[in-house]
C-alpha cells in the first residue's frame, strides 16, 4: 500500500484543518503550485488584526467544527466551565476574542477548542544543548491550503509570546520571553476522547509556564483530546518530551527529540508510510553527534529524511522553525530563504512560498 493511501487512510480516520482560503482552494483543485503567504503580525493585545484573521478564516473553520455535526460538540456551558477549570489564565483572552468574533455562541464554542474534532498532522522536531544552543528545532508537514502560516508576536497575558498560529488563537510551536520554548507533533495514532485541542495548550504552555519543569505539570494534568507529542526545551538547556492523549497517562521521555508515534506498534502502517521510526533515528543521530552545533542541525532539518517533499500525499514541510528560547529568538526557514524574529526586534511582514500541487 502507497504512503499517499495510507495518509488517506489516516485523514478519513481522523480529519485534516479546513481549506483556509478561496485562494489556495483553488489552486489546489487546480493542478498547479500551491502559494501560501507567510504573514508575521505583531499585535500585543487582541484587535482589528486578529479580528480579520479571524472573519477570513471563521466560514473554513465553522464547516470542520461542524462537520461531524453540532450535537457532536460540547454545549458552550461547557466549554467555559473546562476552560475556567484548566486555563483560568487565558480568560480575559478568551472573552476578547469572543468579542472580536461578534460574540457568537458557535465562535465562542470553537475559540474554546475544548472537544473538537480530531485531526492529524506529520512533523520531526528536536532539542539541541550543545554549541549553539539551546535551540528547538522543528519541521512543519502538512497540506500548504490548510495552513494559517502566521507566525503572531503578542502579550496577550502580560508575557510576550512568538509562534505560529493554529485555530486562530492557539499554536503549533514557539517560544516565551521567560525562556520556555514548546513543539508539537502528531502521536501516530487514531485516539480521541475528552479534552482540548492541542493547539491552544501549547498557547497555554508558552503563556502560563517559564521552565520544562513548570510545562511538564500542567501536561501531566491537563486533559488532551488526541495522541500528540510536545517537546519542550529552556534556556537553562532543560528539555523533555511528553507523550500525550486522552486514553493514557502521560509519559515523559528524556529523549530531546519527537516523529509521529508514540509505540512503534501503535499504528504500524502508518509508521512506515511517513517513516517516522528513520526520521527519528536520524533526529538522534544528529543530536548525539559530538561536532554538531545548533546552526548544521537546523540546516539538517532542510534534508531528507527530515525534509519532506512528497507533496503529493498532503505531507511535504511547509516550514522549518528554529527557537533559541535563551537570547527569546525565533527563525523560520525554507529552502533558499529564512527570516529571524526576537522579543527584541519583531518586523512585520509577509514571504510568499511555492509548494507543487497534488494535495488533499
Amino acid at each position: 500500500m502507497s504512503s499517499a493511501v495510507i495518509w488517506t487512510n489516516a485523514i478519513d480516520e481522523l480529519a485534516l484543518l479546513p481549506v483556509l482560503g478561496e485562494q489556495a482552494e483553488q489552486q489546489e483543485g487546480a493542478g498547479e503550485e500551491i502559494g501560501l503567504t507567510f504573514h508575521a503580525v505583531q499585535e500585543l493585545e487582541p484587535g482589528d488584526r486578529w479580528a480579520q484573521a479571524f472573519a477570513t478564516r471563521w466560514p473554513a473553520y465553522r464547516a470542520w467544527y461542524l462537520s461531524q455535526g453540532e450535537g457532536e460538540r460540547p454545549e458552550l456551558e461547557t466549554c467555559r466551565r473546562m476552560l475556567d477549570r484548566w486555563m483560568p489564565e487565558l480568560i480575559p483572552t478568551f472573552e476578547r476574542l469572543v468579542e472580536l468574533a461578534g460574540r457568537e455562541q458557535l465562535a465562542a464554542r470553537f475559540l474554546s477548542l475544548y472537544g473538537p474534532p480530531g485531526f492529524v498532522v506529520g512533523c520531526s522536531q528536536a532539542a539541541f544543548t550543545g554549541v549553539g544552543g539551546p535551540v528547538l528545532v522543528r519541521n512543519y508537514d502538512y497540506p500548504a491550503s490548510r495552513l494559517e502560516g502566521i507566525v503572531y508576536s503578542t502579550a496577550w497575558t502580560g508575557r510576550r509570546v512568538i509562534g505560529m498560529s493554529d485555530c486562530v488563537w492557539g499554536l503549533l510551536d514557539g517560544v516565551n520571553d521567560a525562556g520556555l520554548s514548546a513543539s508539537l507533533t502528531f502521536g501516530g495514532r487514531p485516539a480521541i476522547g475528552e479534552g482540548f485541542g492541542i493547539p491552544l495548550v501549547m498557547r497555554y504552555l508558552l503563556e502560563a509556564c517559564e521552565t520544562v519543569s513548570e510545562a511538564c505539570t500542567v501536561l501531566e494534568r491537563m486533559p488532551i483530546h488526541a495522541a500528540q507529542n510536545v517537546t519542550l526545551l529552556d534556556r537553562e538547556g532543560d528539555c523533555a518530551t511528553a507523550l500525550v492523549g486522552p486514553d493514557r497517562p502521560v509519559e515523559f521521555l528524556n529523549i530531546p527529540v519527537a516523529t509521529n508515534h508514540q509505540r512503534p506498534d501503535d499504528w504500524p502502517d502508518y509508521a512506515r508510510a511517513v517513516d517516522t521510526l528513520g526520521r527519528e533515528q536520524r533526529l538522534l543521530g544528529l543530536v548525539g553527534d559530538p561536532e554538531m552545533t545548533a546552526g548544521r542541525l537546523t540546516e539538517e532539518f532542510l534534508q531528507p529524511p527530515l525534509y519532506r517533499s512528497d507533496f503529493s500525499s498532503g505531507a511535504g514541510t511547509l516550514y522549518t522553525a528554529a527557537y533559541h528560547p535563551a537570547d527569546g529568538r525565533a527563525e523560520f526557514r525554507w529552502p533558499g530563504h529564512h527570516v529571524s524574529q526576537s522579543f527584541e526586534r519583531f518586523t512585520d511582514g509577509t514571504h510568499e512560498a511555492r509548494y507543487p500541487a497534488g494535495q488533499r
